[in-house]
């Protein structure tokens, strides 16, 4: 009878073991499975993010992603420097700050979302035949100083032979009340994101007249990073995380303008359709999303290039230690 007992006593040992560590295993797969990403701005630029939300790519990975819109590069690197979040989702050029700092565990870009500058040069004057110098002798929002829209404009200006001393640029006015400074009246002309530059538009307070991101060549200029030991421990994740991106960029490569529109409404209520439409349009026509994340030493120095002008970087930093490129294919 003893025995019987403890034969009973520990064939409940036993259950009660398994059942603990498969209910640990699931609880801790739940976990690994969130993903917070800080986002510096709400902006039709990040289109294919947004789609492969929409779509299910991150779900179909396994993936449960929570996006906070965390304005600024700078704030967005101070989330995941702190661990408030796993990855950033900003410009490329907050990873060489971080590292020019000598943080040990410093941030990685691991992929690529944009080609360039996905700013528009928006007129408080309706301009025909829009050219650089009707920006001389003006006063330009700009964005903050030793941001990458700031920086593309003095570029641009300086390639295309005018000097600093022929404009005026506030870097004052922080990224996310650009438009809302133009509105009240401050500037001749401001840099802006889509959708910003078509409300403008659309309430009668500015024109577009350009694109800065055709003016200022390709580099990658909005990217998805991680502290280099979040990397190290959660490279399937990463890896899971780039494969939906990639998904996302490849369904707005293949799919028609309208469409995309349509099924960008949830993430840009306060917008019609036939806006949205023109939005894409306007990014697609400039080729303003990458083919694929994987980052090009070529485009990634022609950021830093951007950043030696603007006296932001005095040298250029190790491609290898701020790009990991192992969960791209070119």
């Amino acid at each position: 009878m003893k025995k019987i007992i403890f034969g009973i006593v520990l064939l409940f040992i036993i259950v009660g073991t398994i059942i603990f560590i498969i209910t640990k295993n699931s609880k801790t797969d739940v976990k690994d499975n969130k993903v917070k990403v800080a986002e510096v701005a709400h902006s039709i630029f990040y289109a294919p993010q947004y789609l492969a939300d929409k779509k299910g790519f991150f779900k179909k990975e396994g993936l449960e992603v929570e996006f906070i819109l965390t304005p600024g590069a700078d704030k967005v690197t101070s989330a995941v420097l702190s661990k408030d979040v796993d990855i950033g989702f900003c410009g490329s050029e907050a990873s060489i700050y971080v590292y020019k700092n000598n943080k040990k565990d410093y941030i990685v870009n691991f992929a690529s979302l944009t080609n360039k500058d996905g700013s528009f040069i928006v007129s408080r004057e309706k301009i025909d035949n829009f050219s650089l110098e009707d920006l001389k002798g003006k006063y330009i929002i700009g964005g903050r100083k030793g941001g990458m829209p700031e920086m593309t404009l003095e570029y641009t200006l300086k390639q295309n032979g005018i000097t600093l001393d022929e404009v005026t640029i506030d870097t004052s006015v922080e990224f996310a009340n650009m438009a809302s400074a133009f509105m009240s009246g401050t500037g001749d002309f401001v840099t802006l994101f889509e959708p910003s530059a078509t409300k403008l538009e659309n309430e009668g307070k500015g024109y577009v007249v350009a694109s800065l991101g055709e003016y200022g060549g390709n580099v990658p200029y909005t990217s998805y990073n991680a502290l280099k030991s979040y990397i190290k421990n959660n490279k399937d994740t990463i890896k899971k995380f780039t494969n939906a991106i990639n998904k996302g960029l490849d369904y707005v490569s293949k799919t028609d303008n309208k469409t995309l529109a349509k099924e960008l409404m949830d993430y840009f209520p306060d917008m019609k359709e036939d806006e949205l439409e023109k939005m894409v349009e306007r990014y697609k026509s400039i080729n303003a999303w990458k083919t694929t994340t994987y980052f090009s030493k070529k485009e990634f120095d022609h950021m830093e290039d951007i950043l030696i002008e603007a006296k932001e970087l005095d040298k250029k930093v190790p491609f290898k230690d701020l790009v990991d490129n192992s969960f791209n294919h070119e």
